[in-house]
């Protein structure tokens, strides 16, 4: 039963000080602890956010293979790419749902942290690059979770950038570009939607751990945000018990063995006046308000459903699927035709990440399966087997990548020529291995692997009508761009990935995705280059210029921009109106398909008192429009939107200058623009 405030703090009151400490660590790996002699339960929390991975039989055991089925859903790069707030509420409603079926109280998801580089190895994880489009779409996935009754718990706050001595670097920003790029996307989540929980980072911030920063977790979180969940570290993320109390780290996670003997030390600091019982009692205050208001929203009777859950999993993979390239509009593809459909990964998919949110799929599917539904199909496999998925054994883990597994294989190259010249289109199935990006380890470049990049190069030239689907978590460079016609990002769609991506490059879904990242032509245009991964101390020497912020404001040419996407059909905008923070435009199908849009509004800076970037992402809207429709988009830009972190006041203050709102099919191509105030 729910309590009240006052309720749980008159329970705090008749608590000892032993038992306070108790309830400040969690009990085993998934856990909080009980307090038998109060009556105080204990609530479970579970691994997100792409799908439930609840280890039953298995909970002081991370090994992710040993969880029970659940649905799979689109991993967060992909359901970004939707730039869709109601396929990604759905995500959250299904998960939420599949939680209450298996008695879990919290999910441990969204991540929102931003994506520094491509190279983070946890990339998959995270929505953007952008701080805005990451934060709206955290807020829709919280709001869809916890509409069910189940705690969101945001994380890694803060700044947890790189996989590269993640438990023990620091990451080095200014005071400006943390409030302006890096907290953003956790301040309009946490005042959006409220999260039950926030998850306090591994890593060092200005060269204090996360855990123990009281300016983090107290004067940002609680003090300007508002936030009045509770704070939970990162699993093993709390170096020093007392300190991480003291700053506003609520319950430390895991319980193990080792942990749970800290209590003693939180006994002893009250004792001898080290820490204030005041500030315990708060740490236990929030702790046990998670508790007794996720208990309370717990619903029992709830059925698994894995089919409901693979229909939002479904949503969100035919939203997220990103169109590059449609020379001579090979896509769609005609029914009925004889494809060759290459590659290990249509036969072994790589449909979610490594580590932590690995999901045993209930629903997988097989591109072989799903493009046979359409067309005459022959396989060849083109290139080694990908390696079998990792354990999770170890926060601190470093996997070394023996790349020499997939050098190109001559034998496997000449089969697939002779399958794609024997049939009317060639549709390869590339990427990246999960071992090339997974949790506990970043990329160290952003190629592919020889034997893909041969089998590419070879097939394309056998075979003019080539297609390539990609499954990867982050960009990648693409040398064999212009030898092939079609080209169809898929990230990593989930378990129903390979069902989307058939349905769009045989028409029967219109493609409407979008990058939520730029793709740059090579690692060295990226702004973090030398500055990433290298060392401890990592200094964050481009500042506020990352992602598109960088690329549009040094005019450095991409292989892709930010909020790029094609179509089967065509779109044009007109009538842009601007009526004080009031801006609409008109949005035209001139195709001959119904068809979706995303209709993307930034503001540029003309000229400003202090240094911004030329252009940000304000506002976006997804819209459904026939052949010939129109439609009329409005947004209301905010305040923030003039505004820039000033370090004197240490407040958003509204900068002096001119600006306008630009309407742009991408973060490059800005289509009409007007001036506002």
């Amino acid at each position: 039963m729910r309590k009240t405030d006052a309720e749980i703090r008159e329970l705090i009151a008749q608590m000892t000080v032993e038992e306070k400490a108790s309830l400040n660590s969690g009990d085993s790996m998934w856990k909080t602890k009980v307090v038998e002699r109060l009556g105080i339960e204990q609530m479970w929390m579970c691994d997100g956010p792409h799908g439930l991975r609840k280890q039953e039989n298995y909970a002081d055991d991370p090994d992710i293979n040993d969880s029970l089925p659940g649905v799979s859903f689109p991993a967060e790069c992909a359901m970004a790419a939707g730039f869709d707030r109601d396929a990604i509420a759905k995500v959250g409603t299904a998960i939420g749902l599949e939680a209450q079926a298996r008695d879990v109280h919290m999910v441990l998801g969204p991540g929102v942290n931003m994506k520094r580089s491509p190279l983070c190895g946890r990339n998959f994880e995270y929505f953007s690059e952008d701080p805005y489009l990451a934060g709206e779409l955290a807020t829709a996935y919280i709001n869809g979770l916890q509409a069910e009754g189940v705690g969101a718990c945001i994380k890694h706050y803060m700044a947890n950038n790189q996989e590269f001595e993640r438990t023990t670097g620091s990451s080095e920003i200014d005071e400006r570009t943390m409030h302006e790029i890096y907290m953003p996307a956790f301040e309009m989540a946490v005042k959006n939607s409220k999260p039950a929980g926030v998850m306090a980072s591994y890593n060092k911030v200005n060269g204090t751990y996360a855990t123990e920063s009281r300016d983090l977790l107290v004067d940002d979180l609680r003090g300007k945000w508002g936030f009045d969940g509770c704070v939970i570290s990162d699993w093993w993320a709390v170096h020093n018990r007392v300190p991480a109390t003291a700053a506003g780290t609520d319950l430390l996670m895991p319980g193990t063995p080792d942990t749970i003997k800290t209590d003693e030390e939180v006994v002893a600091a009250v004792k001898d006046g080290t820490l204030s019982e005041k500030e315990l009692d708060e740490r236990v205050f929030h702790v046990l308000r998670m508790v007794y208001d996720l208990l309370a929203t717990h619903r029992e009777g709830i059925k698994l459903d894995f089919e409901r859950g693979h229909k939002a999993a479904l949503n969100a993979a035919e939203s997220s699927i990103v169109l590059l390239k449609n020379e001579d509009d090979i896509l769609p593809l005609k029914k009925g035709i004889k494809v060759a459909l290459i590659g290990d990964f249509a036969d072994d998919p790589r449909y979610q990440g490594g580590g932590s949110s690995h999901v045993n799929a209930a629903g997988q599917t097989y591109p072989r399966t799903e493009i046979a539904k359409f067309a005459e199909v022959t396989y060849a496999q083109g290139y080694r087997k990908a390696p079998e998925p990792r354990h999770l054994t170890g926060v601190g883990l470093n996997v070394k990548v023996d790349e020499t597994r997939y050098e190109p294989d001559e034998g496997l190259i000449a089969e697939a020529i002779k399958v794609a010249q024997a049939a009317d289109v060639a549709v390869i199935y590339a990427g990246l291995p999960e071992d090339m990006e997974t949790e506990g380890d970043d990329r160290k470049h952003m190629q592919m692997p020889p034997s893909q990049l041969a089998l590419i190069d070879a097939v394309a030239k056998a075979q003019p009508n080539c297609v390539v689907l990609l499954q990867n978590g982050s960009p990648i460079e693409m040398p064999w761009l212009s030898e092939i016609k079609g080209l169809v990002e898929l990230y990593l769609g989930g378990e129903a990935g390979a069902e989307a991506a058939a349905k769009v490059i045989f028409g029967d879904v219109v493609p409407s995705g979008r990058l939520p990242e730029t793709f740059p032509l090579k690692l060295e245009d990226n702004p973090s280059y030398g500055n990433f991964a290298t060392k401890d101390k990592v200094e964050y020497k481009e500042g506020l210029y990352i992602g598109y912020r960088h690329y549009e404001s040094k005019d450095i040419k991409t292989l892709f921009p930010f909020g790029y996407g094609l179509s089967y059909t065509t779109f044009e905008y007109s009538d842009l109106k601007v009526d004080g923070r009031k801006v609409s435009v008109k949005v035209t199908n001139t195709g001959k398909v119904a068809g979706r849009e995303v209709v993307q509004l930034y503001v540029g800076v003309k000229n400003c008192e202090v240094d911004r970037p030329v252009r940000e992402l304000r506002g976006f809207d997804k819209v459904s429009l026939n052949p010939g429709e129109i439609k009329e988009v409005t947004f209301e830009v905010t305040d923030r939107a003039f505004e820039y972190w000033d370090v004197k006041s240490h407040d958003f203050k509204k900068a002096a200058g001119s600006y306008e709102v630009q309407i742009g099919k991408n973060a490059h191509d800005i289509i009409l623009s007007a001036p506002i105030a």
